[in-house]
């Protein structure tokens, strides 16, 4: 492969990234307006790694961690996104994001597709200090943003503290003091109604 041509798949591959901007998420930002979209989400958590890893349970790489948010939804620009509540959404989500790693990140060139693929099946396994301090930020952010909007999302969607606690099972594993204070809003919101108690 020529310059010219390693040049011009990394172009290709940027602007293919755009749209991420485009996949809209059903988390509303933090002043109530509109929903987040998946490179919103990215940055956000990138950011998050870097300001709370001292509370990971293990140590882990801050920019191999915050370069793997960046890229772990790059595939639902093929495969939308799907609700974490959504269990027929969810039967069918890791074929789609599957068949998307195989286009989006083979239009890069070789070595880079390789390597950006490898943390994204790294993410998916969620078997490194890394990965699983990903995923713990990946469920806290949404949580976050949520519960300052009152809950919000979880009323619109009668979500019960049950399925959170359920998508959270593994939260834990990445920081047991982030999941800590998870469990705190959580309990917050069913007083509050914003969660059924069930």
């Amino acid at each position: 492969m020529t310059e010219t041509e390693r040049f011009r798949k990394q172009l290709d591959f940027i602007l293919e990234l755009d749209k991420e901007k485009n996949i809209f998420r059903q988390t509303h930002l933090t002043d109530g307006g509109r929903n987040e979209n998946d490179a919103e989400h990215a940055w956000h958590m990138a950011i998050m790694v870097w300001l709370l890893a001292e509370y990971a349970n293990e140590k882990i790489d801050i920019g191999k961690t915050m370069l793997m948010l960046l890229i772990h939804d790059v595939v639902e620009i093929d495969a939308g996104d799907t609700y974490a509540y959504d269990k027929a959404g969810k039967a069918t989500e890791a074929e789609r994001e599957r068949k998307a790693a195989d286009r989006l990140y083979s239009l890069l060139p070789e070595d880079q597709g390789k390597t950006l693929r490898a943390l994204w099946e790294e993410f998916e396994a969620y078997e490194t200090p890394e990965s699983r301090f990903a995923h713990t930020m990946d469920n806290f952010q949404p949580l976050l943003l949520n519960a300052s909007n009152d809950g919000g999302d979880w009323r619109e969607h009668g979500i019960a503290q049950s399925q959170v606690r359920e998508r959270n099972a593994r939260t834990g594993t990445g920081s047991e003091a982030i999941w800590s204070y998870m469990q705190t809003i959580i309990e917050d919101h069913v007083k509050r109604g914003s969660l059924k108690d069930a």
